[in-house]
């Protein structure tokens, strides 16, 4: 190996070493005594030879968090983004997300981009790539990436349940539920003057994602799986009432509206000052109730 090549290795070790820590080249300085200009041109190349003990303090600074078997290669993970670089040809913050910068709407700073149309000749003065600095903010899209990279789809089969009752759930391999699908079968006995008696029937109770892993295909990936299951046990239809946005993503997912949909209904009881609720003693009056469409 020549000594271009370890200079090359020490500085991308060095950065997937942050990485992997989390921390900036400040924050390493602070924590291993090595300056920070020093840590700058070992990562830049430019410091041709550091001594050993300046690597062993920088190594020793985050050995608390990471544990090394073995040569490095192949057990630290790269920085993903270790060819881009800034407007002045420098290596981005190994810590942080860094992106490419194409278009305003790559840019957090262009705000109104996703709101309006601007032609490239009005766009301002584009950062050749961003990132994001708030740690908590980063924290979160790591976490949604390794859910998205991890969680797994399948049918879950409870034996206190009737055997018409389908539920699909999308979890981490730790048993973590992230989202679930549940729907029922019709019973033919209520079907009575039906033009598909006799044919089974699903009806989609509900798709649930866990609010911080939506828009991570979670969604989609259940109500795939339960189609699938559906052409497994020869079931040809399956039926579903969903509000605002719901709607939308079930018919990204190949459902069709129909010509005549039942209304939403809901039974709520008026609260009058003075007077308690009612109880479960006895039946409750029904006259102050009243249906409404919602």
């Amino acid at each position: 190996m020549t000594d271009a090549e370890s200079v090359t290795d020490l500085a991308a070790t060095l950065r997937a070493l942050r990485r992997a820590a989390d921390l900036s080249q400040r924050e390493l300085a602070c924590k291993s005594g090595v300056p920070q200009a020093t840590i700058a041109r070992i990562e830049s190349g430019q410091s041709s030879d550091p001594s050993f003990r300046t690597v062993e303090r920088l190594f020793g600074a985050v050995a608390g968090r990471i544990v090394l078997e073995g040569p490095v290669t192949g057990e630290l993970a790269a920085v993903p983004h270790e060819d881009l670089r800034d407007a002045a040809g420098r290596h981005c913050p190994a810590h942080l997300d860094a992106r490419e910068v194409r278009e305003p709407k790559d840019w957090p700073g262009a705000w109104w981009a996703h709101w309006f149309n601007v032609p490239p000749n009005r766009w301002p003065q584009l950062p050749a790539v961003t990132f994001r600095l708030d740690r908590t903010m980063r924290d979160r899209d790591r976490q949604r990436e390794r859910v998205r990279s991890d969680y797994l789809v399948r049918r879950h089969v409870d034996p206190a349940l009737p055997s018409t009752s389908w539920r699909f759930v999308a979890e981490l391999p730790d048993g973590d539920l992230v989202g679930e699908l549940r729907a029922h079968e019709r019973s033919s006995d209520l079907l009575i003057g039906h033009p598909e008696l006799g044919q089974r029937q699903i009806v989609v109770d509900g798709v649930l994602v866990a609010p911080a892993y939506r828009l991570l295909g979670i969604g989609r990936r259940l109500v795939a799986a339960f189609l699938a299951e559906m052409d497994r046990a020869g079931v040809r239809s399956a039926h579903a009432i969903a509000e605002s946005g719901g709607a939308s993503f079930l018919l990204a997912c190949g459902f069709e509206l129909e010509a005549s949909r039942p209304a939403a209904l809901r039974f709520e009881r008026p609260v009058r000052r003075g007077q308690p609720p009612p109880t479960s003693e006895g039946p409750a009056p029904v006259s102050g109730g009243r249906l409404r469409p919602r």
